[in-house]
C-alpha cells in the first residue's frame, strides 16, 4: 500500500540512480525504508523529486561528472540499498564477442554496476526494458552485477497489472543480495491476471456506419482465471484494478480545463478502494488537474471509437487524414489514417487496466467523456498517490538535461517514464523480509 508506514526498520537506507520523478523511490518510501539521496539529468524531474522527497538530497547532473560522481559516492557509502533504471541504448546490437558493459553508449549502466561495488550495499534494484531480457543480455547483465560472486542476483519479468497497478506495463527488474548476508534473492510473485483476463474485441453485426466493435472483458474458465475476474470486478479488491475503479472519480474533469489545482471537496466521494488508497494522506487541494485541448478532428473520430477500441474501428469516412480542413501532425501521403495513428486514437475500456501509457498526453483517451487524461489521471494509471505532486524547474528556457516540448509535455513524460509504485513496493518489501531475517540472524548468531 502507498500510505506512508511507520518505518519499522528506519536504519535500511535508499538511494535512487536515474531517479526520475521518483516511482522506485515512492514505492520504498511507502515501504518503510528511508529515502536518503535520488540523482538524474532532468531538472524538471529533479525538481518534482526534490518536492515529493524534501527529506532527500536531491542531486541534479550528469552522473558522470566527477563533481556529481564524488557527492554521490559520499550518499551511497550510507545507503543500505541501491537503485535505479540506467538508461542502456547499446543492448539490442550485442553479440556473443561483444559486451554489454563495454558498449560506449552504454556508460550509465557502466556507472550504476559502479555505484554498487563503490557503496556495496546490502541490496541493490535495477529495472530496465522488457528487451534487456533477450538471453545474451540478461546472461551478461547478471554476470556484471554479481561482482565476481559478491552479490547473488535474479532477473524476472513483471507485469505492473500483476501487482495491483491499473496499467499493464512489463519491466525487468534485477534483484541483488549480498551472498555474505546467507540469505536468498527474492523472487517476487503476482497475481497473473494479465494472462487469467483480457479484453475482447467483438465486431459489430450491425451495417449501420456508426461504432463497429466492441469490447468485452474475459476471465480464462478455469477456477483461477474465474477467481481473477472476480477480483478485477470487485471495486473493494486490490488485487486487480480498473480503470474506472482507478479514475471514475475524476470523471468531472472537462477538456481544455486550464487550472490545475482542484478541492478535494469538488470531487464525488470515492468508490473503490483503490480510488481511497490514493486520496490517502493528500492535501484537501490537489495538483496536475489540467486537461489537454483536443482537434476538432479528433473529437469527431472519438465518437466513433468504442472503449477499449482503436482507430482500426473507426468508420470508413472518419479515416481520412484530415475532416475539418485544418491541416496538423504528420500524413504519410494518402489522405488516410495509417499504421502510425495505431497509438494516436486509442479510448481505454473502463472495466480492465490501462495499456502502457507512453510520454505524450494523446497516448490514452477517456473511455466516456471525449477527451484525453489530465497529468493527475495518468499519476493514477501508474499508481503514485494524489498528494504526489508533478513539477517542472522554475528557471526558464533550455537548461543542460531538459527535454524540449515545455512543461506540460514535461510532466507526460515524467509519469510516463515512472516506475510504477505499487510494482516498486513490491520489490522492496519481498527485500525487507530477507534483510531483516538476516539481521535477526545476526543478532542470535
Amino acid at each position: 500500500m502507498l500510505t506512508p508506514t511507520s518505518q519499522d526498520h528506519p536504519e535500511l537506507k535508499v538511494v535512487d540512480l536515474f531517479c526520475g520523478a521518483g516511482g522506485l523511490s515512492e514505492g520504498f518510501r511507502a515501504s518503510g525504508y528511508s529515502v536518503i539521496a535520488g540523482t538524474d539529468y532532468d531538472p524538471d524531474a529533479v525538481a518534482t523529486y526534490a518536492r515529493n522527497f524534501p527529506e532527500a538530497a536531491a542531486l541534479c547532473g550528469d552522473i558522470r561528472d566527477p563533481d556529481l560522481r564524488a557527492r554521490l559516492d559520499e550518499v551511497t557509502a550510507e545507503a543500505d540499498i541501491i537503485v535505479g533504471g540506467p538508461p542502456c541504448q547499446g543492448f539490442s546490437q550485442v553479440r556473443n564477442h561483444t559486451r554489454l558493459i563495454d558498449d560506449p553508449r552504454n556508460s550509465l549502466y557502466r556507472e550504476f554496476v559502479s555505484s554498487v561495488a563503490h557503496a556495496q550495499p546490502d541490496a541493490f534494484v535495477m529495472e530496465n526494458v522488457p528487451g534487456m531480457d533477450q538471453m545474451s543480455v540478461k546472461e551478461q547483465v547478471l554476470t556484471d552485477l554479481s561482482l565476481d560472486g559478491e552479490y547473488d542476483v535474479e532477473a524476472q519479468l513483471l507485469d505492473a497489472a500483476d501487482f495491483g497497478v491499473p496499467q499493464t506495463r512489463k519491466r525487468l527488474f534485477f534483484l541483488g543480495v549480498r551472498k555474505s548476508l546467507g540469505v536468498p534473492t527474492p523472487q517476487l510473485s503476482g497475481t497473473g491476471v494479465t494472462s487469467a483476463v483480457q479484453l475482447v474485441r467483438f465486431p459489430s453485426e450491425s451495417s449501420s456506419d456508426e461504432l463497429t466493435a466492441r469490447y468485452v472483458v474475459a476471465a480464462r474458465p478455469d477456477e483461477h482465471g474465474q477467481r481473477l475476474g472476480l477480483a478485477l470486478a470487485d471495486s473493494e479488491n486490490l488485487t486487480a484494478v480498473t480503470v474506472e475503479q482507478a479514475i471514475g472519480d475524476l470523471v468531472t474533469l472537462e477538456t481544455g480545463r486550464r487550472a490545475e489545482s482542484m478541492a478535494v471537496a469538488d470531487l464525488p466521494a470515492p468508490s473503490s478502494a483503490y480510488q481511497r488508497l490514493m486520496r490517502s494522506g493528500a492535501p484537501e487541494t490537489f495538483k496536475n488537474v489540467s486537461v489537454p485541448r483536443s482537434q476538432a478532428d479528433t473529437l469527431l473520430r472519438l465518437a466513433g471509437i468504442p472503449a477499449g477500441g482503436n482507430h482500426r474501428d473507426l468508420p470508413d469516412h472518419l479515416l481520412a487524414r484530415y475532416l475539418t480542413g485544418a491541416k496538423w501532425g504528420p500524413h504519410n501521403g494518402s489522405g488516410r489514417l495509417g499504421r502510425a495513428h495505431y497509438y494516436a486514437y486509442r479510448r481505454l475500456h473502463p472495466d480492465i487496466w490501462a495499456w502502457t501509457l507512453n510520454t505524450k498526453g494523446d497516448s490514452a483517451y477517456h473511455w466516456s467523456d471525449r477527451r484525453a487524461l489530465s497529468v493527475r489521471e495518468f499519476a493514477r494509471l501508474q499508481s503514485f498517490p494524489d498528494r504526489f505532486v508533478f513539477t517542472t524547474d522554475a528557471r526558464r528556457g533550455p537548461l543542460p538535461g531538459r527535454m524540449s516540448g515545455g512543461a506540460a509535455h514535461s510532466r507526460y513524460r515524467q509519469v510516463g517514464n515512472a516506475v510504477p509504485p505499487l510494482l516498486a513496493a513490491a520489490a522492496a518489501q519481498a527485500l525487507r523480509e530477507v534483510l531483516s531475517s538476516a539481521k535477526t540472524a545476526r543478532l542470535t548468531a
